[in-house]
């Protein structure tokens, strides 16, 4: 048998070239075929140990076939000196195949004795330290199971199966929807597809005490967008709205309605009358645009004007403008106070809003017949005031012609009540009226927010004191100088004399400075701060007005003599109009100090009445001692007093004056005045307190002046209003001076 491993060349391909011959190929061992004679069982896998014995045997009978020689090929022989070989004659298939040895199936050899195996392994290969690997179990491969097709009972069962649990779950959501929480899901739903408006409550009317309307609630709307239709016609509806919103721009009405979401508000408080007029205006412009679209395509018809919107939004209105309007106050665009009363009451006036709830399309437009909720809202309370408007008018027009006439900067008119305290009339200019536009200063009101020194009427509290400490009466006599000095300071009188002797009442009728001075350096100090606080002094009124000032007092008692002395005559301390009025009340009332009022009653939905509730009635002085004072003030409207020009015919007046340094804000220095003047009528039976300021002055300055003739007609009307009799007393020839 030829041995294919010598040097002779595989042989070619047949019918191929022999320099041209695919390249050589490894004899692969023949397959046993099921017909060779020494199989006659199935031949199970090869284990791993029989696998390595195996090899083994291979490696050893290799290494003994290497070491015999080679018996030379005569087909080496036959090669050319070029290396190349001659060509051989193929022998026919069968022919070949039968020359060569058919090599029978491995039969099952005999184990190997163990000795010689290890032998031979220990020649090919190093010992190694480690264990010999356990033969791994042939893992047996079931095949998968198929699922025979053709089985209806099987499709049918699982069908069913699969439908019933999907049927399942949907009853399970139907009794979680309709049976455990069904409320829940259809608020939730409601919600989706329903828009909530609010309902603003109505504010409370602010009257008079006689019932007339100062400030009351009429019907508005706001104005609202979807900026999703607005979109597109912004500048349209913008070049509409502009001109006839007050309080809004081209501009931020374009941002608005070109904006994102599908609400915003363009406007507050508006009026039926302007929506109407927008409303129709809007209505005219789509008709020109619709009779333009006619006869174009879709696409290119130009938008109706579209996307606007009202919602119920009250406004505020004043039916008397100008009258009381610092007093009553204004409300802003979100309808709360922002002023006065109104700032101030803000809580009782507001009310609850209430709201309503409506299903809407996808377009946001109400659905009629839909469900929809409300919650009604609650109208304020009502307020009732003290003051009269009738009386209130006619102080507000005499304070303007006085302060226009000496070119004053403010003008402030206060008429009180004497038994209750109550302020009949509270008037101050410049005003404004709240129905037209207005400025944050309009808002002021001075009677109540601006402090000043008082000057000589405060020489009415020094007196009081001084006669219920038992220090002065009316029988006081004083050598009152030209000038007094006090701590190295100089004080004088507001005119030049010498040495006069002077009443008690006479210091009062001449306004002494100096006079005042040594009558109140009787007093002990702290004994005299008191009485400046029981009168008021230092303290807020009990009117809880918004930006009220309590004015300036030195604080605790342990003063300087001179700050004693500037205070005694006005001078030093600082007041609001209202507290002033209200120290001279105490001594028209007979010593009794009554805290001011304001407020008289708030009335509720149904017209019942529930009244404000103020600090009691306190005495400050006895009641001889504010007789004593009534007495000396008498003095001053009379012929050789300093303000005739307060008197009032049939009537018995008390009055003081008052002219005080006032300093320039800004510069710490004096520069400025204000005179006054204080009384009241009938003086045997007062009824009515009025008190009169003239802030900054032009011109030649008195209380008595400028002050007096003020008083005298706002006091003389109010007489006549309320028909205040004439007592009949004369004028008292009270002496002055003594020899």
């Amino acid at each position: 048998m030829t041995d294919r491993r010598g040097n002779e060349p595989p042989p070619r391909k047949r019918g191929a070239a022999p320099d041209r011959g695919n390249p050589p190929r490894k004899a692969q061992p023949r397959r046993p075929s099921a017909t060779d004679s020494g199989r006659t069982t199935p031949q199970r896998p090869e284990s791993t140990r029989e696998r390595l014995l195996r090899k083994a045997q291979e490696e050893q009978q290799r290494a003994a076939k290497d070491a015999a020689p080679r018996p030379v090929k005569k087909a080496a022989a036959k090669r050319t000196a070029g290396g190349t070989s001659a060509p051989r004659k193929q022998a026919p298939a069968k022919k070949a195949a039968a020359k060569r040895p058919v090599k029978k199936a491995p039969a099952r050899k005999a184990p190997v004795k163990k000795a010689a195996v290890k032998k031979a392994a220990a020649k090919q290969r190093p010992p190694q330290n480690r264990l010999r690997p356990r033969p791994k179990r042939r893992k047996v491969h079931k095949p998968p199971r198929m699922l025979r097709l053709g089985r209806p009972a099987l499709r049918l069962r699982m069908t069913f199966g699969v439908m019933a649990f999907v049927l399942s779950l949907f009853a399970g959501r139907l009794v979680l929807l309709q049976g455990v929480d069904p409320d829940s899901y259809a608020q939730a739903a409601t919600k989706e597809n329903a828009r909530t408006y609010i309902l603003h409550a109505n504010r409370g009317t602010i009257e008079d005490r006689n019932g007339v309307e100062l400030a009351v609630t009429e019907d508005a709307v706001a104005i609202t967008a979807d900026p999703k239709q607005t979109k597109p016609v912004a500048q349209q509806l913008a070049a509409i709205l502009a001109p006839k919103l007050t309080r809004t721009t081209t501009g931020k009405l374009v941002a608005a309605m070109t904006g994102t979401g599908r609400f915003t508000y363009l406007a507050r408080q508006v009026s039926p009358t302007v929506w109407s007029e927008i409303q129709a205006e809007i209505k005219a412009r789509n008709a020109i645009i619709a009779e333009q679209n006619k006869g174009k395509p879709k696409d290119q018809q130009a938008p109706l004007l579209a996307g606007l919107y009202t919602e119920q939004d009250p406004i505020r209105s004043h039916p008397n403008g100008s009258i009381a309007a610092t007093l009553v106050g204004v409300t802003g665009s979100d309808g709360k106070g922002q002023s006065g009363l109104e700032y101030g009451l803000n809580d009782k006036l507001s009310g609850q809003d209430g709201q309503a709830m409506y299903e809407v399309d996808a377009k946001g437009n109400k659905i009629p017949n839909a469900n929809h909720t409300v919650q009604e809202p609650k109208t304020g309370l009502g307020v009732q005031l003290t003051v009269d408007t009738d009386l209130q008018f006619f102080a507000e027009k005499r304070i303007e012609q006085a302060v226009k006439q000496y070119r004053a900067s403010a003008g402030t008119v206060v008429v009180l009540d004497v038994k209750s305290g109550e302020l009949m009339a509270l008037a101050n200019y410049p005003t404004f009226d709240p129905n037209k536009k207005y400025t944050a200063a309009d808002l002021k009101n001075t009677a109540l927010e601006r402090s000043y020194e008082p000057g000589s009427v405060q020489k009415v509290v020094t007196m009081a004191a001084l006669a219920d400490a038992g220090l002065i009466d009316l029988n006081t006599k004083l050598k009152v100088p030209g000038s007094i000095d006090v701590q190295r300071r100089t004080i004088k009188d507001h005119w030049s004399h010498d040495t006069m002797n002077l009443t008690i009442s006479g210091v009062i009728a001449r306004s002494s400075n100096v006079g005042t001075i040594m009558a109140a350096q009787k007093m002990p100090i702290p004994q005299f701060v008191k009485y400046l606080h029981d009168f008021g002094f230092g303290e807020p009124s009990g009117l809880n007005f918004p930006g009220e000032t309590k004015g300036r007092l030195t604080q605790g008692d342990e003063w300087p003599e001179i700050t004693r002395s500037n205070v005694a005559f006005g001078q030093g301390l600082s007041v609001n109009a209202v507290q002033e009025a209200a120290a001279v009340n105490a001594v028209a009332n007979g010593g009794v100090y009554v805290p001011p009022k304001l407020v008289r009653n708030y009335i509720d939905a149904n017209g019942n009445l529930t009244p404000h509730q103020t600090a009691p009635p306190r005495r400050v002085v006895s009641e001889k001692a504010a007789k004593d004072v009534t007495r000396m003030m008498e003095a001053v409207t009379a012929k050789k007093g300093t303000a005739p020009q307060a008197a009032i015919d049939g009537y018995l007046v008390a009055g003081k004056t008052g002219t005080a340094q006032q300093v320039v804000p800004g510069t710490g220095k004096y520069g400025a005045w204000a005179t006054s003047f204080a009384g009241f009528a009938p003086a045997d039976n007062p009824r009515f307190v009025t008190y009169v300021v003239l802030h900054d002055p032009q011109g030649a300055r008195g209380g008595g002046l400028q002050g007096g003739p003020v008083f005298r007609d706002v006091m003389s009307y109010a007489l006549q209003k309320y028909v205040v009799p004439p007592t009949g007393a004369a004028q008292p020839n009270i002496p002055l001076t003594w020899k």
